[in-house]
């Protein structure tokens, strides 16, 4: 047996590419505006996550130049050894403080810091529990620490609780869940799930990385939305949405950051995050800060989307947040459906299983603050033709 053939006989990538039905890996030639341009053509972007627009911004690209005049490009080393900047020291404390906690610590790529964390917390004794549609990366660090590993449906509370109820007093219980979770754009129920930690001696984790910037009166996710800041034990974001650059972060009691500054190997084996990012984030936090209104808008945005979806006849899977999937249920529909809408001008993201359970294959869109109403106009003609064709909608 060759340990290659199994690349040899993967067969889906290239057989989409022969029918032209292949949309991944599409190469912007622009930066992640409202429109962007492919192959030299306009197109309207609803497949980005750059929630309040800012990846773009010309503060937050001032502070990252700013930041590679000062200290070059990279760090040259981790941030246990060589690579701590006062900038990651800066950042850290902005980030806790912005979270309402204790500390902070900052990781080069979101992936990075569910892979660190779960992987260092959980050991031999403990129980995890996840939501059957949790993120990859919560996945992997789970799997990558010694813990038992539970899952239960999608926002089932009583399964959750059946699952709680089976498991031994004397060990560790840890419940890891996304805010919003990122293929349908639902939100978890944060009040229940705070419920059943408390009445079974359990901690709770929240992966915000798509409810930063994006949910709570100040934009701090999903606790602060649901008012239950102080119920959550961990919090991760990621910088890669509304935090226009790319890394990510876990913020809760000292303590416990301590303990995973000293024992997260994707953190303590990777190298520091690039000066210019570390800037960039700071720059993109005085903005969420300073302008609400972004998100304001970025909500008038979603709300106007979704009712015209809905309206136009789209399955949008119950979503409550920017992110709106469009369900189809056959793979092959949404690649024909992806690039016919490439063709006509609109960039969305086809989801098919793994990332979804089968049959339930979507197209998959996000907003931006700075859409304006003539993009998502544009957009929706496309979406209604184009799924007019297909037969999703009549």
């Amino acid at each position: 047996m060759d340990v290659f053939q199994k690349c040899q006989e993967y067969e889906l990538a290239e057989s989409l590419r022969r029918a032209g039905l292949y949309n991944y890996f599409r190469s912007i030639e622009s930066a992640q505006d409202p429109v962007v341009t492919i192959d030299g053509r306009r197109v309207v972007m609803l497949g980005s996550n750059n929630y309040l627009g800012l990846a773009n911004h010309p503060e937050v690209k001032q502070a990252a130049i700013r930041a590679i005049e000062r200290y070059g490009t990279g760090c040259a080393g981790s941030r246990l050894l060589n690579g701590t900047l006062d900038l990651h020291v800066e950042l850290e404390d902005r980030l806790a403080s912005f979270m309402q906690r204790e500390a902070a610590l900052t990781f080069a790529t979101g992936f990075q810091v569910n892979l660190g964390v779960l992987s260092c917390l959980l050991g031999r004794q403990d129980v995890v529990f996840l939501d059957s549609l949790d993120h990859a990366c919560i996945i992997d660090g789970a799997r990558l620490g010694f813990a038992k590993m539970v899952k239960f449906k999608h926002n089932d509370m009583a399964d959750l609780e059946r699952k709680l109820a089976l498991t031994a007093d004397d060990v560790g219980k840890l419940i890891v869940v996304d805010g919003v979770f990122s293929m349908e754009g639902d939100v978890c129920k944060l009040p229940d799930l705070v419920r059943l930690k408390r009445q079974y001696g359990a901690r709770l984790m929240v992966d915000d990385a798509h409810g930063l910037g994006v949910l709570g009166k100040h934009g701090r996710g999903t606790a602060e939305h649901f008012g239950l800041d102080a119920d959550v034990d961990l919090i991760m974001g990621t910088f890669s949405k509304s935090l226009a650059a790319a890394g990510g972060f876990i913020a809760g009691d000292r303590y416990i950051v301590d303990f995973i500054r000293h024992h997260a190997r994707a953190q303590i084996f990777s190298a520091a995050p690039p000066p210019a990012l570390a800037a960039a984030v700071l720059a993109a936090l005085d903005i969420v800060i300073r302008e609400p209104e972004r998100r304001a808008q970025l909500w008038e945005n979603t709300r106007y989307m979704q009712h015209e979806l809905e309206s136009l006849g789209f399955d949008t899977g119950g979503s409550e947040t920017p992110v709106i999937p469009m369900v189809v249920g056959d793979d092959r529909t949404v690649f024909s459906m992806v690039s016919r809408l490439h063709e006509d001008g609109v960039f969305v993201n086809p989801v098919i299983t793994p990332a979804v359970p089968p049959g339930r294959a979507m197209i998959r869109t996000s907003y931006m603050a700075t859409h304006s109403r003539a993009h998502l106009d544009e957009a929706l003609d496309a979406l209604k033709r184009i799924g007019r064709e297909a037969g999703v909608i009549h």
